[in-house]
């Protein structure tokens, strides 16, 4: 079964500012909680995001548990959005599409995450007791983490 997780954050800063913070892989780190032991593995380039990259991390999501996680950058448009799959990882499908838009009050971002479990009813039982909740958790840590980054305040996040 596919779910769907979506959030968005307006950001007051500018489309550069805001681009350049998440199209650097190394800044996922900076927000993403700290239990999950996150950490860059593998990555051809610390600065950017280019379509075709992938990167390689170890993560430890439930139980302390690490485990490797691939990801390939399927699109990047430049200041507008970029897409990235699992190709290596905990879950059956995992896409997130992230997406910037310039408004007069600064940059108006979404996270759109499709995402399958493995295991068929195995995986959505653990989707119903604990998946569906650490993902919100975590994007909300992330909502945080970048509100204090980029000093924005407000509550517009869905």
């Amino acid at each position: 079964m596919e779910y769907r997780l979506h959030k968005e954050l307006t950001i007051d800063a500018s489309i550069d500012e805001v681009w350049k913070f998440f199209s650097s892989p190394y800044n996922l780190q900076k927000i993403t909680p700290a239990y999950m032991n996150f950490q860059i593995t593998d990555c051809p380039d610390k600065n950017r995001i280019f379509e075709g990259m992938q990167i390689a991390y170890k993560v430890s999501p439930v139980l302390n548990v690490p485990m490797k996680w691939v990801t390939l950058i399927q699109a990047v448009h430049e200041g507008v959005s970029f897409t990235d799959t699992q190709l290596k990882g905990p879950y059956k499908l995992w896409k997130h599409v992230h997406t910037f838009e310039v408004k007069p009050n600064g940059v108006h971002m979404s996270d759109d995450v499709t995402y399958e479990l493995p295991m068929g009813p195995l995986g959505e039982l653990a989707h119903s007791l604990f998946v569906k909740k650490q993902l919100e958790e975590i994007f909300d840590y992330r909502e945080t983490a970048v509100r204090k980054i980029f000093k924005t305040n407000g509550n517009d996040s869905n």
